[in-house]
Parts: C-alpha cells; structure tokens; sequence
C-alpha cells in the first residue's frame, strides 16, 4: 500500500511560512538539494492544496528555477500532481488534475493503487484535513535553526491529540534537523 507522506520545513517556533506566505527564510543548500531529489525520487504524486499549487505552480515552471535547481525542477514539473480544491475547475502546470470532493475516497483508492508515495509540501490546510480523516502515513518535519516570531503555524484546527512515534532523525550540516514521524494508532 503506497503511503501518504506530508514533508514541511518549519522554523524553530513552529511556522511554516511568514504571515505574508514568504519562506525565503527556508534554509536550504546542496545537501538539502540531495534530499529533495532522493524524496522525489520515492515519490509518483504530489498533493496540494490551491494555496501551495499557485505558489509552485508559478516558481517550478519558471526559468529561474530552471536554471538555479534544474534536476528538482525537471522532477517537480513532469511528476504527477492533484490539487484538492473546491474552487478550481482546471490546472495549467503539466500532470495535474483538480478534485474538487471527495478527499477521503480519493485518497484511498490511490493509496491502494500500486507506485510509490505520495507527498504532500506545504499545504496546511490540506494536510489539516488529512490529518483529520487519519490519511497521513508518515510525518516528516524539517526543523530549520529560525526563530521568526510569527506567521502560520503547520498544525492549525486541532481538536484532538495527534500522538506521533519518532522513526529516526536526519541532521544536516546547515543545522536543519529532520524530523520522521508515524501516527500512532491504536
């Protein structure tokens, strides 16, 4: 069964992006492009929400990107993605489609379906609901060495405990310190 795998970079407060949505605070070198690649190597589908799908869908396409970080963004532009959103009808970055309803029975039939992971980036609201309906297979959280002081914190509408069993940590030379998690179930 193929899991589902939400992937944030937060800072050391809890934020995962600024109040004006920025993260160019995200602290992010060679090493970490390692990773990225290594992560979306194990990946076939990317889950957004509209938020994040607008913000990646505008950077990964572009010639900066291109040209700064060719072999993530060949990978982000050309792997399959879906955005989960009520408002949109249709997307224009390559290997998307939009669901508009549904999530849970959406999410379960591809996670019985054969292939690799899916992931989610960013996408708090979406990994939020994702949360709730007990679809996230495994946490990873980057843990940047930031304090910022304020902007959206990565769990947000949490009625319940969310228990969470560490599997391991990955430390990076730039201070950054990853996170893995898995929900505890009973």
């Amino acid at each position: 069964m193929r899991k589902v795998i939400l992937f944030n970079m937060i800072t050391l407060d809890g934020y995962f992006e600024r109040q004006d949505h920025s993260i160019e605070w995200h602290n992010v070198d060679e090493e970490f492009n390692e990773f990225a690649i290594e992560q979306l190597n194990n990946a076939d589908v990317l889950l957004f929400g509209r938020a994040t799908y607008d913000l990646m869908a505008s950077y990964w396409p572009s010639v900066t990107a291109t040209t700064d970080d060719p072999m993530v963004a060949h990978k982000m532009n050309t792997i399959s993605k879906i955005v989960f959103s009520k408002t949109m009808k249709k997307a224009d970055w390559e290997n998307t489609r939009v669901i508009n309803e549904n999530i849970q029975e959406e999410i379960t039939k591809l996670k019985n379906e054969s292939g690799k992971d899916m992931y989610v980036f960013g996408s708090a609201e979406l990994a939020s609901s994702l949360r709730e309906l007990g679809l996230i297979d495994e946490y990873r959280i980057m843990i940047n060495p930031l304090v910022i002081g304020h902007g959206k914190p990565l769990f947000t509408n949490v009625d319940h405990d969310l228990n969470l069993k560490l599997l391991k940590i990955k430390q990076f030379k730039s201070g950054n310190v990853l996170l893995y998690y898995e929900p505890k179930r009973d």
